[in-house]
Parts: structure tokens; sequence; C-alpha cells
């Protein structure tokens, strides 16, 4: 069951239109925020998880992506739309993570064109099973995410974000900054490399992978205005 709180703030987030939230959150409206944050919170989830690969971690990096981008929404002219705006800020944000802890990257033009065995054997050897996979080892859902998570980075948060969030190829191309024909390349290669994993399965349940769940919309959003708070950019009124 959703609070009171959060039903609130649901219906504040589709009663008012965005440029109005927008406008008011860069004022310091805390609820404008999180009617953002809300509105937004699975696609950023999402975009991270498919980069970091963790979904603890995943979560931090949506955090840290809506501090930066709160601290930024003075300056935010809506050349593109805000939902782009946010994945960029996001997948920046979760591509420093990695640099920073020295995690090793394929390059991605590299990975674009790599016929490199290792990368495909990635998709096929068996999946290490702690008890916890076991359990949901038979899930359609947790044998996606395994897969999509064995896909060159290059390819992966393309085929998530077009293929579980449905965006656009414009929209997708905005968001990583690379041209239209190259989301449809990288999607169009990760789904054969799939389907070469997965056969049949793969098209079942994608719109359950990466499940986000009111539990960890909660969480994220009571963060994010916990942080917002102390840093001073909510509106003390």
């Amino acid at each position: 069951m959703l609070s009171l709180q959060t039903q609130a703030i649901d219906r504040h987030s589709n009663a008012n239109p965005e440029p109005e939230l927008i406008s008011r959150a860069a004022g310091g409206d805390g609820v404008a925020f999180e009617a953002i944050m809300r509105r937004h919170n699975q696609l950023l989830f999402r975009t991270a998880r498919s980069i970091v690969r963790n979904n603890t971690e995943a979560e931090d990096v949506v955090q840290e992506a809506y501090l930066h981008a709160w601290r930024a929404l003075g300056k935010y002219r809506a050349e593109s739309k805000l939902s782009t705006w946010l994945v960029r800020i996001t997948t920046n944000e979760a591509l420093g993570r990695l640099r920073r802890k020295s995690a090793q990257i394929i390059p991605l033009e590299a990975a674009v064109t790599s016929h490199d065995p290792e990368i495909q054997e990635a998709l096929t050897d068996p999946i290490t099973r702690s008890p916890e996979q076991s359990v949901i080892r038979a899930q359609t859902r947790a044998l996606l995410e395994a897969r999509i998570d064995r896909l060159p980075e290059a390819f992966r948060t393309v085929f998530v974000l077009r293929a579980i969030e449905e965006l656009s190829v414009e929209d997708v191309a905005q968001a990583l900054d690379i041209p239209e024909a190259t989301v449809r390349t990288r999607f169009f290669r990760a789904r054969g490399l799939l389907r070469e994993s997965l056969a049949q399965e793969m098209d079942a349940g994608l719109s359950e992978a990466y499940a986000f769940d009111g539990a960890r919309c909660d969480r994220i959003v009571a963060d994010v205005m916990a942080r917002a708070h102390a840093e001073g950019l909510v509106d003390p009124e």
C-alpha cells in the first residue's frame, strides 16, 4: 500500500505539467522535485542498472544523478526532453563510478566490431549460482537480467533503453550522445547476441527486467530529499 503522502505526490505529478514542476523545483520546491523523481525513477534506475550491474549501486547512482540535476535545474533550457537530460546525467555518473573503481570497460567502438571469443563465450558459459541465484534461476526475469548483464556495455545500455524502457531511437541517441545509426546498429547486434544465448526465451518477460518496486522508489526519493535538505536545495518554507 502506498502512503497517503506518496499518493498525494503521485497525484501532484500527474496533475501538473512538467515545465511547471521544473520551475517550482528549481526554486526549491521539494514536493515538485519529488514528483519529478517519481515520474522518472524507473527509467533512471534501469539506465544505471544496465551500466553498473548491481541493484544497490544503481540506487546510489540514481541518487547522485538527481542531486546533480537538482543543482543544475535552474540552467535547464528544455533543449531536450527532461527525461533525456536526466538519462545523460545518470549515464555519466554511472560511467564515472566505473572509471573511479578502475573497472575494465570495453571501449564502445571496439565492442561494436569485436569478435573477441571472450565476449561471445560470456554469453554462453554457465552462470555462477549462489544459493540466492539458485532460488530465482527458474524465473525468466532473472535469466534475462543475467544475460543482459553479459552484453558488452556498448550494446547493454542501448538495449535497456530501447527494449525495456521503449525510448525512441532519437531519444537514446540524444541521451547517450551517439548517432541514431549507431543506436540502431547496437540494438540490432544486442538482440542478435541475446537470441543466440536465449533463443525464444529472450522475448518473455522483458517488462519484468530490473523490477522497480514501490519500496525502492520510496527509498531513493527519501534519501535524495534528506540530502537535498542538508544541502539547502529545498526551500525551508
